[in-house]
């Protein structure tokens, strides 16, 4: 019996619990689940690299399938050499649509053995964004409620080491 993956990817810049909704409810879909945070040297991220794998790490701790990788070059070409058959794609709002079908008909265009796979977040997660979770951190508010409680405390020392 063949094995189904998905690659889930993203900056993850930090993981938020939109994100882990999407991750658990694949999990339901596919066998395994590849998180691969993307090494875009032309995007500033908050979090080095090694600082949001082990934050996807610890929050995803708890469940079974799951692969954190780090990722750079096309994504449709990192999802071919990792075995996934499709590349999962969260959607908040309509808004996030035509961004995401016009990537993922190129994707289509490069490597049309990869599917693309939609699944609209929870109502409850869709004020979430990883941008809204930095300027918060930023302030020192309390994240309850936006990120995985597992790694609250890593956003905040984060944030408390550049204020010095």
């Amino acid at each position: 019996m063949r094995e189904h993956v998905c690659l889930y990817a993203g900056s993850f810049d930090p993981i938020t619990l939109g994100h882990m909704d999407i991750i658990e409810r694949a999990l339901a879909i596919f066998d395994r689940v590849i998180i691969a945070v993307s090494k875009n040297p032309d995007k500033h991220s908050a979090f080095s690299l090694e600082e949001r794998l082990e934050m996807i790490r610890i929050a995803t701790r708890h469940l079974q399938g799951i692969e954190v990788v780090a990722s750079d070059g096309l994504t449709v070409e990192f999802a071919v050499e990792h075995g996934a058959e499709v590349m999962l794609r969260g959607l908040r709002a309509v808004s996030d649509f035509e961004g995401e079908r016009s990537l993922a008909q190129i994707n289509r265009a490069i490597c049309s053995d990869v599917e693309t796979m939609f699944l609209i977040g929870k109502p409850e997660h869709s004020h979430i964004s990883s941008s809204a979770v930095r300027e918060m951190a930023s302030y020192g508010c309390s994240l309850e409620g936006f990120v995985p409680k597992d790694i609250e405390h890593m956003i905040h020392r984060h944030f408390e080491q550049i204020k010095g």
